[in-house]
């Protein structure tokens, strides 16, 4: 360690250390625009100039190393002196806008600029004015007069989501940031370049003139997408989402968000809201009150229970629901005396299961994802599918981490792919096996099932016999596989002969959550593909739309007697016979279990729109009304009590319950479809209806696919 004094006050930090990380640990705060902790060193803005003992002049703290001994004083008149001046270059050209820009009470310029800014202007020339651009529909960029240059943008583009998709053009007064030859801004995580800019160039596009900040308040949430759980800032004006921001942990999401956990706050809002109860009579679709619908459809399940069996009703359920919500929709069901629950709606080989009250799971916890030295990857579109991760991933590459993939399609990763194996999905489990058996003959051991290695195979398996920290990764399309207990079975076989650790990335904000609350069929069950093929004459649907979430489709439930769908939003509506409007994240209290087994509850942050109530609440009435026992919780926090006893909020389920171990044999016949796989902006309800996602290219070239 080195000691330095600041201010008067011994501080020790590891070599290498800068000024300005010894005054973060010793609670001093410099002046900055540039720096940013996640971000390399550009010392760009010289807002952090300080006073080194023995230095001719300021030196800025961003990129100053410490030594040993060395004196700093970041209050004194020679560093003031300095701030101040730095100030006043960069309110030269600075428009005073303030009272119309929406960086306005947020703005680190206008915080700066009350300490360190003069009253009045020396500067009495023309200001210079920069052009807007249209970078997309994501971020707006028309006030780019405002940028000060400090790079932040530029630079996390190139470290963090990848791509280097702005830069600076020309020098001097003429120097500007913008997107090469006219592109627009794509990136999975470009509204992170929204926060971090310090001043207000860079602005939400949908959040636009909506509100100030000092009019929004801001309560704490999780995000419903993938499962990374990242944790949410949700800012609400007049009981209405008006935007969302990342809330830091470290352990999770670090300062980061999704674009699509972002600005999914669109659809809250949005026309296809379903705000009260609705039944089809004659074909025609009739608002009624809870009472009606919710009797009309308890007699209806008792009905087709006394005349078909239990076991011919259902619940479908997309694993973006609450902990709390899939409890009790597997109580319900089980009450009535059938098994058939499901949310494995893309799924199609549904022996590759824990066991019951077991999760499949990422192995690791997600912070290790950026310490990881080796990595191998099944079956994922990594970026798309799961932003957070491939962020973490791509920090691990920058340190020397080396990673392979196997895939149907060249990846795009916006890192560095060592080895890369692109192989049609229904041919993995032979692609895999063929580096089971690379990595056998190197450890001098029996592979799992005889198979030829190439030169591809023995470069992975080389890579992966490297190293000290490594994982073996199964994305979405692995886990929807046909062959899903074969490509986890051989991927556990490559993991323990190179000591690595095997895991699902897996897809929805509550995958794992849906399997810990037994929300599968038990024995005797049906699973999704089944109960969708036409099996049941009751289904229930939650916060599901099968026509998109499913391999299956919906053509299977067009002949059943009842079907009841559960959802925010007006949908289903040719299959359904009632529609019951149940609330969104944003609008009910509720709990996920993310990709590493942590369980993180949230409130409700807005009062439920219209006659909307929580789903957990409308699952417990209906149980009372079916006269089930178990139903009398007062709090979704009791419902989780009871459904997963003894877990902390913010803690990650006890060991034993988080199981990737399989005894399934290796089936190496090649499969008869390809994995079902949504597409980053097409995994649930919400993402699908918020209209600046639709707009991204992302969602274009998706629509484009489909069509």
């Amino acid at each position: 360690m080195i000691e330095i004094e600041l201010d008067g006050r011994k501080v020790e930090v590891p070599p290498g250390s800068m000024v300005m990380h010894a005054a973060e640990k010793a609670g001093s705060y410099i002046p900055h625009f540039c720096y940013h902790k996640k971000l390399s060193i550009a010392a760009n803005c010289r807002m952090c100039l300080v006073d080194v003992e023995k230095a001719p002049k300021p030196m800025p703290a961003c990129a100053t190393p410490v030594t040993q001994g060395m004196i700093v004083r970041t209050q004194s008149d020679k560093a003031v002196k300095a701030q101040k001046s730095v100030m006043e270059f960069l309110l030269i050209n600075h428009p005073l806008d303030c009272p119309i820009c929406d960086q306005g009470g947020e703005c680190q310029l206008q915080d700066l600029a009350v300490g360190y800014g003069s009253g009045a202007s020396r500067y009495e020339e023309e200001k210079r004015v920069v052009f807007h651009k249209d970078v997309g529909p994501l971020i707006s960029m028309e006030e780019m007069s405002r940028c000060i240059h400090c790079t932040r943008c530029v630079r996390f583009g190139q470290e963090i989501a990848g791509v280097m998709e702005l830069g600076m053009s020309h020098r001097g007064e003429h120097a500007e940031i913008e997107t090469f030859v006219g592109h627009s801004v794509d990136s999975e995580l470009s509204g992170n370049m929204i926060d971090i800019c310090p001043v207000g160039a860079l602005t939400s596009k949908p959040f636009r003139y909506s509100a100030r900040t000092w009019e929004l308040s801001r309560r704490k949430s999780v995000s419903p997408h993938d499962s990374t759980g990242a944790n949410l800032i949700v800012q609400v004006k007049n009981h209405q989402v008006m935007r969302v921001v990342p809330y830091e942990n470290d352990a999770v999401n670090e300062c980061w968000i999704a674009d699509r956990d972002r600005f999914s706050y669109e659809a809250l809002n949005g026309e296809d809201r379903l705000t009260a109860p609705m039944l089809k009579q004659g074909g025609e679709w009739k608002t009624v009150d809870w009472q009606t619908a919710l009797e009309y459809v308890a007699n209806g399940l008792k009905q087709i229970q006394a005349e078909q069996g239990a076991n011919a009703i259902g619940v479908i359920a997309s694993p973006h629901s609450t902990v709390e919500e899939l409890a009790l929709a597997g109580a319900l069901v089980r009450g009535l005396g059938s098994e058939n629950i499901d949310t494995r709606l893309r799924a199609a080989d549904f022996t590759n299961a824990a066991p019951a009250g077991q999760a499949r799971w990422l192995g690791r916890p997600i912070a290790e994802l950026s310490n990881l030295q080796r990595v191998l990857v099944v079956g994922s579109n990594l970026r798309k599918d799961h932003p957070l991760f491939a962020q973490r991933i791509r920090q691990a590459v920058r340190q020397g981490a080396q990673v392979n993939a196997i895939v149907d399609t060249a990846p795009e990763w916006a890192m560095a792919v060592k080895n890369t194996l692109v192989s049609d999905s229904r041919g993995w489990a032979q692609a895999l096996a063929g580096v089971a058996a690379a990595v056998a003959a190197e450890k001098g051991v029996s592979a799992p099932v005889a198979a030829d290695a190439n030169d591809t195979h023995r470069a992975i398996a080389a890579s992966l016999l490297g190293g000290e920290q490594k994982a073996v990764l199964l994305g979405n399309a692995a886990a929807h596989h046909e062959k899903a207990s074969s490509l986890l079975a051989l991927a556990q076989f490559i993991a323990e002969q190179t000591g690595a650790s095997v895991g699902y990335l897996t897809e929805a904000a509550n995958t794992v959550g849906a399997q810990l609350v037994r929300a599968v069929p038990g024995q005797g069950g049906l699973n999704a593909t089944q109960m969708l093929g036409g099996a049941l004459k009751a289904a229930i649907l939650l916060n599901t739309e099968p026509s998109r979430d499913s391999a299956a489709g919906e053509a299977g439930l067009r002949n059943a007697g009842m079907v009841v769908t559960l959802s925010p939003f007006k949908t289903n509506l040719d299959i359904s016979d009632v529609l019951l409007p149940i609330a969104p994240f944003s609008e009910t209290s509720g709990s996920f279990v993310n990709a590493e087994g942590r369980l993180q509850s949230f409130h409700a942050v807005v009062r439920p729109l219209g006659d909307t109530r929580p789903g957990w609440k409308v699952l417990r009435v209906l149980g009372n009304l079916l006269g089930l026992s178990g139903f009398d919780a007062e709090t979704s926090q009791a419902v989780l009590a009871s459904a997963l006893p003894g877990v902390a909020q913010g803690a990650v389920v006890d060991a034993a319950r988080l199981n990737n171990r399989t005894n399934a044999a290796v089936d190496l016949s090649p499969a008869q479809a390809a994995p079902c796989v949504a597409s980053i902006y097409q995994l649930d309800g919400l993402v699908r209806r918020a209209p600046a996602l639709q707009l991204t290219a992302d969602a274009r070239a998706a629509q484009g696919a489909a069509a």
